[in-house]
């Protein structure tokens, strides 16, 4: 199954749907991968590269497209003008396309690639659920344009991140407000924080308070009415006209103390909201940052201009809507993954399939052969009533019931037995045999009895703490082999050294790794 990927041509548009190492990933599939020349050049992947990965570099870009089974890309198919003609026409009838494609405001292209009979995925459209979460490839480019909107916000920040105490004065940190704490916000404020930044954010989503603070963030709390933003996928949801009031009053007041606003707020389907307004800009200090991540649909900011740099009264609004693609190695890395387990998943080559009753490929599919199949069907939640009857059917748990308690007669009525053997051998055998036998015997009585009664969560640290006995094995075997190599009692001190230092390696590499998890 040949799979073609064709470099991208939105202008300025670095990423491209697959690296070398991804390459190669597709050809342990079953693919046949084809690459057109130059597609990785913006993201620092030569053709050799590609080559090197078993992938196939042509030069006719035509070509490339007509010979596909299957086309990755990252954005939606657009204009070619290096050819003259669109990429959706370019696409043979009846293949497979899988990109972004945001189908809610691209009817026109679904109607041309419907038109070609397409097979068409949307990476947007990929539900957000737990099995899903390997091809998110939203989450994936949130994450990357959360962390470099940091990045650009000091860029053109005047002050450092950190605050520092140096012989030539104070520099005080740098205040950041972070709107939104999605995928992007949360990376945002963990860059922010990692820089030394004081860092606060703001959510409509109460859920998310714990996330915030757990990275060291202040969390802006906001009640009105005790209303909840948290709508479905994991997207906050458009909230009343009182609670949007008071949002903007904390969004101005904010705006006077803090440096850097960071807005990530969107509501799929829907232009951005308007959440700092042209008077919360003018009330920022000169020298403050806005950066928008929002500008691709409007943005949050009422003075945002899509793909621009604006100053307002010494603030500077950074409206980029590439930030993803100027990380393009890593960004390109990720995408890549996210469309290599979407085909693992799918059956690769031997057994490839569209299987609509998978939940993921049904989300994520807008055509088939041609047939229009978004939006996919809404489950339907069960009534209330449904689950109250579901909850009163469920019966109480019953208490475990106690183990038998171990009789002590057992133990003292053992111990008597092994004793009267020992007596016993002791009147036939050597003394040596006997000494070493006892001390065997022992050793192994309380070795089992600290295993045995020591708490089955404690058994690791443990392990760590046996390197002592396992140093006494070490010296016991050192003294064993200084008779002739072949000996028994040489032979079985070797063997003793070896398994004793196999322990002793493993009991501190156990301890290591137990004291890194309580390490920040």
């Amino acid at each position: 199954m040949k799979v073609a990927i064709p470099k991208e041509v939105r202008p300025g548009e670095r990423r491209v749907a697959a690296t070398p190492e991804t390459a190669a990933r597709l050809a342990k599939l079953g693919f046949s991968v084809h690459v057109e020349s130059g597609a990785g050049e913006g993201a620092s992947f030569t053709d050799d590269a590609y080559r090197a990965a078993g992938a196939e570099v042509h030069d006719d870009v035509e070509e490339l497209w007509a010979q596909a089974e299957l086309v990755l890309k990252l954005q939606p198919p657009d204009l070619n003008a290096r050819v003259g003609r669109h990429e959706a026409d370019l696409l043979p009838e009846g293949a497979t396309l899988v990109s972004f494609i945001w189908p809610a405001k691209n009817r026109e292209l679904v109607d041309r690639l419907a038109a070609r009979r397409a097979t068409v995925l949307a990476m947007d459209q990929v539900p957000r659920i737990t099995r899903a979460q390997k091809m998110d490839a939203l989450s994936s480019m949130a994450n990357i344009a959360g962390y470099r909107s940091v990045i650009e916000a000091a860029s053109f920040f005047g002050r450092f991140f950190t605050g520092q105490m140096t012989a030539a004065g104070k520099v005080p940190p740098a205040k950041v407000l972070v709107i939104g704490a999605g995928v992007a916000g949360l990376a945002a404020i963990g860059a922010a924080r990692g820089l030394g930044a004081i860092v606060r954010a703001f959510d409509t989503r109460p859920a998310v308070r714990e996330q915030i603070e757990s990275m060291g963030a202040e969390f802006l709390e906001l009640r009105v009415a005790d209303e909840d933003g948290t709508g479905e996928g994991g997207y906050a949801k458009e909230m009343s006209p009182a609670f949007i009031a008071a949002e903007l009053a904390l969004f101005e007041a904010q705006a006077r103390d803090v440096d850097i606003i960071i807005t990530t707020a969107l509501i799929p389907g829907r232009p951005a909201p308007v959440l700092l307004t042209e008077r919360a800009v003018e009330a920022m200090k000169p020298g403050s940052v806005i950066v928008d991540l929002a500008a691709e649909n409007g943005g949050n900011c009422a003075l945002t201009r899509p793909g621009e740099v604006v100053s307002h009264g010494g603030v500077t609004i950074v409206g980029y809507v590439d930030l993803p693609s100027r990380l393009a190695p890593t960004a390109s890395s990720l995408y890549g993954n996210n469309l290599a387990h979407l085909l693992a998943d799918m059956g690769g080559a031997k057994s490839w399939h569209i299987d609509l009753e998978d939940e993921v490929v049904r989300g994520a599919i807008v055509l088939h052969r041609g047939e229009l199949l978004w939006p996919p069907p809404r489950r339907e939640a069960p009534p209330p009533d449904a689950l109250k009857r579901t909850r009163k059917s469920v019966p109480p748990l019953a208490p475990a019931p106690e183990k038998p308690k171990a009789r002590p007669e057992r133990g003292i009525v053992a111990l008597a037995i092994a004793g009267i053997a020992l007596l016993g051998l002791g009147l036939v055998a050597p003394k040596e045999f006997v000494g070493h036998l006892t001390v065997f015997v022992l050793s192994c009585f309380i070795g089992w009895q600290v295993v045995w009664n020591v708490t089955p969560a404690l058994h690791t640290p443990l392990m760590s703490v046996t390197n002592a006995i396992s140093g006494i094995i070490l010296v016991g075997g050192m003294l064993q082999i200084s008779g002739p190599p072949t000996a028994p009692a040489t032979v079985l001190g070797a063997l003793a050294i070896l398994l004793a230092m196999i322990n002793v390696a493993g009991g501190f590499l156990v301890t290591q790794r137990m004291l890194r998890m309580f390490q920040r």
